[in-house]
């Protein structure tokens, strides 16, 4: 097999540090929180072959590390039409592609994304592709609330998912008792 080597870079966010994974055709692979490291290891050894990944440090920086850099300093839409790569399954694309598209300041439900796709009776799907969504914050998972306004499962945590949507302009009143 041939051996395939991504770029991954660190960066300091208000919300902690962020690694980021980019190929050689500058194309997005992953984005999660450093303390959520392994299980972005384990999600790129999953997609990409466990033998066959390398990750190499650096210190340039990517064009999607000056976006994501944008998006904290207020350019909510620095984020929007960044290049990605993803390896999910047909299903999960289709989720995330419907996350792309999720207004910022603008939270839905899991069931309102599910209908969106087409599969209004998939809301348990829909959650699962979200939690399997590599590239936090570039595909918006942050996006989706329970049905009644609550704050449920980010894989970033909680407080983080708060802190990003009242980034993007949500106010904190708009939030009921969190769950997960």
């Amino acid at each position: 097999m041939t051996k395939q080597t991504f770029v991954l870079e660190r960066i300091r966010t208000p919300t902690g540090p962020m690694l980021l994974v980019t190929d050689h055709e500058h194309r997005l692979r992953a984005v999660n929180w450093e303390d959520h490291e392994e299980r972005m290891r384990r999600m790129l050894q999953r997609h990409h072959g466990r033998d066959t990944l390398e990750l190499r440090h650096t210190t340039h920086s990517s064009m999607a590390r000056r976006s994501l850099e944008a998006y904290f300093e207020g350019d909510i839409d620095a984020i929007t039409g960044a290049l990605t790569a993803t390896s999910g399954t047909t299903f999960q694309r289709k989720v995330w592609k419907a996350l792309c598209e999720i207004s910022a300041g603008r939270p839905i439900s899991y069931g309102v994304l599910a209908a969106r796709i087409g599969k209004p009776k998939a809301v348990r799907a829909v959650g699962l592709a979200i939690g399997a969504n590599p590239i936090a914050i570039f595909v918006p998972c942050h996006r989706v609330v329970g049905a009644d306004n609550s704050l449920t499962g980010y894989g970033g945590g909680l407080d983080r998912k708060r802190w990003l949507l009242q980034h993007e302009g949500v106010g904190e009143n708009m939030f009921t008792a969190q769950h997960g």
